[in-house]
């Protein structure tokens, strides 16, 4: 239902929408069929992958014990959960996509500042994690089949021929699932959750099996002293905020599909604290016996599948874990640009446009080599990544402190002079005030050597900042604008 179809069906003068604000894609949801079990899958997307698995499992090779791990993930994801449940009532209750939320805090036209920022970072990351993936696919691929191996001798633009293929595989499947729009990333990611589960199960089984069923949950390779195990348990906690601090800027973008807030909150419940500690305490595991198994702890999952040494174990596995690294990648890396482009040009930018510009940009930049650069990926996207903290908490003070929840949904797609989200030039500038200096200091905190002991915390204070600012700019407007 468009925006003049809601106004007609209350019976209110009609409104014409700016269509330089607007398509189908960003105008509220008019299908709200997203279920408890369809956000919960979606996190088990998100959550089971190999990078997660080896988050998790290195945390226990820099000296913490399986406790000290599962005691600061659970943490860390408690928060997460809270912080997911504030933006995804944001979606659910007005049906509109992250862009469009954007505008409430940075205006109509402000709102591609954080909508593009968060492309960025999504495109660049979903070619990389699509590249670990394809190299994770040729590990097991050769372990099974070790003739391939003649199909590694000559690269073309930094990747070998396996490379190309696993890649391009692995690439096109993804384009084809977003091609299709939200309704085919609901059913993918509610296959592909669950999958993963299924294989990391029966690692566990068989590396407990071959420890004898008896682990360590207080040892560790690498001991450390208690001042340092402390640090690390914090520093745990901030790696899993600002890991999760992308799709927690956008994860309206989903929740606006629910039914209502009851569901977003039953589906992050299980998801988060539940399902995503319950994957950590198994990758932990996992980890912890492989450490008893082969005198030391081996943090890649398909190094410890190729150490099976069966075919079709190999086989079946590849397949698992190539489905698991899509599905993370369509949840946290392609729907965002989708959209987040639709917005910069909407008459001619839709939802599966805006995919398939992010997924040929993924290719182009040749990730393969973002990946073997330390800088690109320390200092390019750690840099960028350190501003969503900034963002978030600009745009939920503003919502929930400033417009206290109340806001004209017609108004977000109008860029009139004076309408209510049009701002000075459709800028805030307040919330540009509240961002920029927050996201410099994040940057610096997250980016410069000499603070790399507060590194770990730069997603959590660039988000105090934000917020911080952002409500003294604010004080004495709060309810003003709503």
């Amino acid at each position: 239902m468009s925006l003049a179809d809601h106004a007609e069906a209350a019976g209110a003068p009609a409104f014409t929408p700016d269509p330089r604000l607007t398509n189908e894609d960003l105008a509220p949801a008019a299908r709200r069929n997203w279920k408890v079990f369809d956000l919960f899958a979606l996190w088990m997307s998100d959550v089971h992958n190999l990078g997660n698995y080896t988050f998790a499992a290195g945390l226990l090779v820099l000296g913490m014990n399986v406790w000290q791990v599962f005691t600061s993930l659970l943490t860390g994801f408690v928060l997460i959960f809270i912080g997911m449940n504030w933006m995804g009532r944001i979606g659910q209750r007005h049906g509109v996509p992250f862009p469009v939320v954007s505008r409430i805090a940075f205006g109509v036209w402000g709102a591609n500042i954080p909508a593009l920022i968060r492309a960025l970072i999504a495109i660049m990351w979903y070619g990389i994690q699509t590249y670990l993936a394809s190299v994770a696919v040729n590990v097991m691929l050769l372990a099974a089949w070790p003739d391939l191996e003649s199909l590694t001798e000559h690269s073309f633009l930094g990747l070998d021929a396996l490379g190309w293929i696993s890649f391009l595989t692995l690439w096109l499947v993804q384009a084809l699932i977003i091609s299709r729009g939200m309704e085919s990333v609901r059913r993918f990611q509610d296959f592909c959750g669950p999958a993963i589960w299924l294989v990391m199960i029966a690692l566990a089984l068989w590396v407990l099996a071959k420890a004898h069923w008896t682990i360590s949950l207080t040892a560790t390779p690498h001991p450390v002293s208690t001042g340092e195990q402390w640090r690390q348990w914090f520093g745990a906690i901030g790696l899993i905020l600002a890991t999760y601090g992308t799709l927690m800027l956008n994860f309206c973008d989903f929740s606006r599909f629910a039914p209502d807030y009851r569901t977003v909150r039953r589906g992050n419940f299980w998801g988060l604290p539940v399902n995503s500690t319950a994957f950590v305490v198994l990758s932990v595991i996992v980890t912890a016996g492989s450490l008893e198994v082969f005198g030391k702890a081996v943090t890649d999952p398909a190094e410890l599948v190729a150490r099976v040494g069966n075919t079709w174990v190999l086989a079946v596995a590849a397949l698992t874990f190539a489905v698991a690294t899509m599905g993370v990648n369509i949840v946290a890396n392609f729907v965002s640009p989708a959209y987040d482009l639709a917005n910069v040009w909407p008459q001619k930018i839709t939802f599966k446009v805006g995919g398939m510009i992010s997924t040929v940009a993924a290719l182009v930049v040749t990730p393969w080599n973002l990946f073997s650069n330390p800088t690109v990926v320390n200092y390019f996207l750690g840099g960028l990544g350190a501003f969503l903290g900034p963002l978030f908490g600009v745009i939920m003070v503003d919502y929930y402190a400033v417009k206290r929840g109340r806001v004209n949904v017609d108004a977000l797609f109008d860029a009139t002079p004076g309408s209510r989200y049009h701002y000075r030039h459709g800028v805030n500038p307040r919330a540009l005030g509240a961002f920029l200096p927050s996201a410099a200091v994040a940057a610096v905190l997250a980016l410069v050597k000499d603070f790399g002991d507060v590194a770990p915390y730069s997603w959590f204070i660039g988000t105090a900042l934000g917020a911080g600012l952002y409500w003294l700019l604010n004080r004495g407007r709060a309810g003003a604008e709503a």
